[in-house]
């Protein structure tokens, strides 16, 4: 069985693309990033690398569509971020050729933990999601002291499940693989070359430490993918679903849930209608 006809793992649902399917999608892309960055008149691109698969996939494939002079890495640490996966991010910046910075972030959310001592200290939320948003303003300062734009690296599980900071790795100008499930952001960057230790890596937005994305979302993404394609995107009812991938109906509760409680991050900021 070859990976393109390979079910996904622990259901009997296949999301994974043909290889013909793998490169129209590579191609679309890439163009896509050069639009994007022609359109804004821009010299080129940021991304903050991570080490993950996403941000790797989105890097492979912005340098295909503007060459290595044209994007910026950033490489944003704090002190909740393990050392195997900033090296990881310095790695892919050096595979591709990409010039990169290495900025420590940890002293700017101090200050705001300095500022506001009372609400942040102890809560890892809060301060996660400042270390993420605190990344969305360094990213969108080099890039606008460069006359470049900034990518984004969220995936369609990630978009549809609201598993993303409000205003923190959603404020990009655009997600070139956006449209992806996360078991297709795998098989495509394997198709693009990624190194297997990057697609085989345990995914983790790395908010605190010893977070991991699966653990926090109670499933795995090979699970939730499946649930996705059929009962949120598709027609399955729910009885379907449970049948078809042969899960408990808490796990398709659960996904319903993320996606229900996290709609507010998928929308513009509301305003009334006039009175």
């Amino acid at each position: 069985m070859t990976e393109s006809t390979a079910l996904l793992e622990g259901t009997n649902v296949d999301l994974l693309l043909s290889e013909a399917e793998l490169e129209t999608r590579r191609e679309h892309i890439a163009s896509f990033i050069e639009g994007v960055v022609e359109d804004a008149g821009a010299e080129g691109a940021v991304l903050g690398l991570s080490g993950g698969i996403d941000s790797t996939l989105t890097a492979f494939l912005a340098v295909e569509a503007l060459g290595e002079d044209g994007l910026h890495g950033l490489v944003l640490p704090s002190d909740v971020n393990t050392e195997a996966n900033m090296s990881d991010a310095e790695r892919v910046a050096e595979l591709l050729d990409i010039g990169y910075d290495v900025i420590d972030i940890e002293p700017i959310v101090a200050s705001f933990v300095d500022a506001a001592p009372a609400h942040a200290a102890d809560d890892r939320m809060a301060l996660g999601n400042v270390r993420v948003r605190t990344r969305a303003v360094l990213n969108y300062f080099v890039a606008n002291a460069e006359s470049r734009i900034v990518l984004g690296t969220g995936n369609r599980s990630e978009a549809m499940t609201g598993y993303f900071t409000k205003y923190g790795d959603q404020a990009v100008d655009c997600n070139p693989i956006g449209n992806l499930y996360k078991c297709q952001v795998r098989q495509l960057a394997r198709h693009v070359g990624v190194p297997d230790e990057f697609v085989e890596k345990a995914p983790s937005a790395e908010m605190w430490e010893g977070q991991t994305d699966e653990e926090e979302m109670g499933l795995g993404y090979d699970t939730l993918d499946a649930i996705l394609a059929l009962h949120v995107d598709g027609p399955f009812s729910k009885s379907a679903t449970m049948r078809t991938l042969d899960v408990p109906e808490p796990a398709i509760d659960r996904v319903t849930e993320l996606v229900a409680g996290s709609e507010h991050k998928r929308r513009m900021p509301p305003a009334p209608e006039p009175p």
